[in-house]
């Protein structure tokens, strides 16, 4: 095996052994389960869950990045997650020819979580992303010059954590509060211990490259067969890094609305096994202690799949060489926004006892424009509302209309009061269901009234709570 930290072979691919499946690389997101563990927030049983806290390994990062680094511009918390590929101790089976050479990381996703909870985003960078790299700490402890040109991917094999977190800032001027790091032997666990990840296949694949063997259609998949799943490459898709970045965020969406449901957060055993697995295969920086998580699982008990959005940083081919990728005009003003994201829960107006997540929203498109509705409810659902899709109006309209059924006047209020043309709410007679509100989209429909400055809706992302059958 090649020794360049530019070596793109891909693991899977190269690894001679006979074992079926190998090289699972891109698990670096199995740490958003454990961000939906700490949605329950009450965790209330504490003392059960110091012994899963006490499986996790730690580094301390920051006496390696010392004190130049971005400001802290407000109370916003990003957590930098690593897939580790190293066959050490256990993971020696995935791959025994590379037992001896330095682990490489092919998913780097830096979430963001809203100041106050409500939001969070998974920014994924491409393992193929040229950029200015950091003069950086080896892992045996000597000094790496600055590269004019280089691939993201090699911060991580050759000066760990530290320095992936170093040129992630450098690139974004984004302050990194803490990092999560994980190896691929607790993943099986992880999907077995939320009841299996729902996926949804374009078309049948047999590939006995990755061992992916299933039929078109939907499937609840977990252990090998996720790995298979999120691992193959030329079964599914055009074969690119972007590509099966976009088919993990999937993944990562159904992932995290399987641990967020009420089946697993409700349940003790299932709770705990789900905590276990994660935490077994789990590597943190010093400051990120149980106490901290246990703060982030406070401030993160209104999240709700609608509110958990997945992008890859803005970026497209490298001039310099069309197997790789470079950021677009677009990746500085998207850092600036996650940079200055002030975006807080909604509370509700003065005089209203009803909170964005306590209102059922259905939304219809009188507006004449293809996927109006659609668009609304994804912001709508950013807001904290729970939204359903009605489909088209009757009839198009020049006005934005609220609508209420019975007993839903005063969530009428709380969506009007969000409304740039500021609709007076009516009720509505025929077709109403009781507790619900009506929003007919006009033609004078601009935006939501924003809490703060938001990040903006990115191209290609994908949320959640999207249906696992979506073109992407």
């Amino acid at each position: 095996m090649n020794s360049n930290p530019m070596y793109m072979e891909y693991v899977d691919d190269a690894d001679p052994q006979p074992a079926p499946r190998r090289g699972w690389r891109i698990l670096g997101w199995v740490c958003i389960g454990l961000s939906a563990v700490m949605v329950a927030g009450s965790l209330t049983a504490y003392g059960l869950y110091r012994k899963a806290f006490g499986n996790i390994s730690h580094e301390d990062v920051n006496a390696q990045l010392g004190p130049n680094r971005p400001k802290k511009l407000n109370s916003a918390m990003n957590i930098l997650l690593l897939g580790s590929d190293t066959r050490a101790g256990a993971n020696g089976k995935y791959g025994r020819s590379l037992k001896n050479e330095a682990p490489r990381s092919d998913t780097m996703i830096l979430l963001h979580l809203s100041p106050g909870g409500g939001q969070a985003m998974g920014i994924s960078f491409p393992r193929d992303l040229m950029i200015r790299m950091p003069s950086c700490k080896s892992r045996k402890g000597d000094t790496l010059p600055a590269q004019s040109r280089a691939q993201i991917n090699s911060a991580f094999t050759n000066g760990g954590a530290a320095c992936v977190i170093k040129t992630i800032e450098s690139i974004s001027n984004i302050r990194v509060d803490h990092f999560m790091q994980v190896d691929f032997t607790g993943f099986k666990n992880i999907t077995k211990a939320v009841g299996g990840v729902p996926v949804c296949l374009p078309k049948s694949v047999n590939d006995p490259k990755s061992g992916l063997n299933l039929s078109k259609g939907k499937h609840k998949i977990s252990g090998e067969t996720a790995l298979a799943y999120v691992r193959v490459r030329h079964g599914l898709g055009d074969g690119s890094d972007t590509d099966r970045i976009k088919r993990q965020q999937k993944f990562m969406g159904a992932l995290a609305g399987q641990a967020m449901s009420a089946g697993v957060l409700s349940n003790p055993k299932k709770l705990y096994s789900l905590m276990n697995a994660v935490t077994k295969s789990l590597t943190t920086d010093k400051e990120l202690t149980p106490q901290v998580m246990m703060d982030i699982a406070q401030e993160m008990q209104g999240m709700t799949t609608g509110k958990l959005r997945f992008v890859t940083v803005p970026s497209g081919p490298d001039p310099a060489d069309v197997n790789r990728v470079a950021l677009s005009d677009a990746a500085q003003p998207f850092f600036a926004a996650v940079r200055n994201d002030k975006t807080v829960p909604k509370e509700p107006k003065a005089g209203s006892s009803i909170p964005p997540s306590q209102v059922r929203v259905r939304v219809y498109n009188g507006s004449g424009v293809d996927g109006q509705a659609g668009r609304v409810a994804d912001d709508l659902e950013s807001q904290g509302f729970q939204v359903t899709v009605g489909g088209n109006a009757p009839s198009p309209t020049a006005t934005t209309k609220v609508l209420y059924g019975s007993g839903a006047d005063q969530q009428a209020q709380t969506l009007a009061g969000l409304i740039a043309s500021k609709p007076q709410p009516a009720a509505r007679g025929k077709g109403a269901t009781p507790g619900v509100v009506d929003l007919v989209v006009g033609r004078n429909w601009t935006n939501l009234k924003s809490a703060g400055a938001g990040i903006p809706k990115q191209q290609g992302e994908i949320r959640a709570s999207d249906s696992i059958c979506k073109e992407t």
